[in-house]
């Protein structure tokens, strides 16, 4: 592992169960930060109800921690806008939003959009299709936030159990993460390697720092969130923590096909140029004291071709 990750893993992962709600509130009262929760939402009308009511009842009214919960509809057919008002949400529509601009499709749109119909001097955005969800994910991604000025970007790390025809996989999940976003995070941007979850949907971030940065349409918004804001603000800046275990709906080979290709067009429009990519991968595990890096060499060596080989080798045969 390079020293450096290695050193930005011990200072910037986290433990969601540091702080409480609130404790956190009276950090950001004291401070006068406000802070917004953002669900991008599309057709997700089984779930989005019940995180909009429990950020309301436990981060609003309980422990004052967040000022507005904002739900933005890409269009949704189902009653999502509907069944996120009655909980209390403010749901705009992602068409009126900077209509100047016209409409992408797009789950980066969402979050886009999101960001203008909100003020929160802290923006949290979070999936609308998570199943149990815990308000301490919320507490969580805001406790860096709120208690170390140099962090200006959090993201969320978890178990991401797969439910299977054999019942619930501990871990798995994530598959677009271990088969591209992580390959190529530690082949182009290795400084990048220690994110557990690169592409997690739950992260939040300074709005001075987020209004920096483009953001990517489609399922590229998380990957290019998170080498525009390090190229930006600097690793240092970034950090991740564990919220433990997230469960939400999964994808289809084929819908998760089209995700990756999203994820690839993101990364080929930052490569950096020149240099070799670097040989390392890191991958984690969980272990009982928390999340464990391996580092494995992926590095490739290429043969020539045979014919050569042959014909180099009869011509020094022919020398003797």
């Amino acid at each position: 592992m390079r020293p450096d990750v290695h050193r930005w893993l011990r200072r910037r992962t986290f433990s969601a169960a540091t702080w409480s709600a609130a404790e956190l509130a009276a950090a950001r009262s004291a401070q006068g930060t406000t802070v917004s929760v953002v669900l991008p939402a599309l057709d997700e009308e089984a779930t989005v109800g019940a995180i909009v009511t429990t950020i309301r009842e436990e981060l609003v009214l309980r422990a004052p921690l967040v000022d507005e919960v904002v739900v933005v509809d890409s269009g949704s057919a189902d009653r999502t806008a509907a069944v996120a008002a009655d909980a209390g949400a403010r749901v705009v529509d992602v068409a009126t939003v900077l209509p100047a601009h016209g409409r992408v499709p797009g789950k980066g749109e969402a979050l886009w959009k999101g960001l203008a119909a909100t003020s929160g001097d802290l923006v949290v955005f979070v999936d609308a299709d998570l199943v149990g969800f815990d308000p301490q994910f919320v507490v969580g991604l805001l406790g860096p936030l709120l208690t170390e000025p140099g962090i200006g970007y959090v993201k969320a790390l978890y178990d991401r159990p797969l439910s299977t025809t054999e019942g619930i996989v501990p871990s798995g999940g994530g598959r677009v993460t271990e088969l591209v976003a992580r390959p190529l995070l530690n082949a182009f941007w290795p400084q990048l390697a220690g994110f557990v979850q690169p592409l997690s949907g739950e992260y939040a971030g300074r709005r001075e720092l987020l209004e920096q940065v483009p953001f990517f349409s489609g399922y590229g918004v998380e990957f290019g969130l998170l080498v525009d804001l390090a190229a930006l603000a600097g690793v240092d800046a970034l950090a991740q923590v564990d919220l433990g275990s997230r469960r939400h709906g999964h994808q289809s080979d084929a819908a998760l096909g089209r995700m990756a290709g999203q994820i690839l067009q993101t990364a080929m429009a930052r490569l950096p140029r020149g240099g070799a990519p670097a040989p390392d991968l890191l991958q984690f595990l969980r272990t009982g004291d928390g999340v464990e890096a391996v580092s494995w060499d992926v590095g490739v060596t290429e043969r020539p071709p045979m014919q050569t080989v042959r014909a180099a080798a009869g011509a020094q045969g022919r020398r003797r």
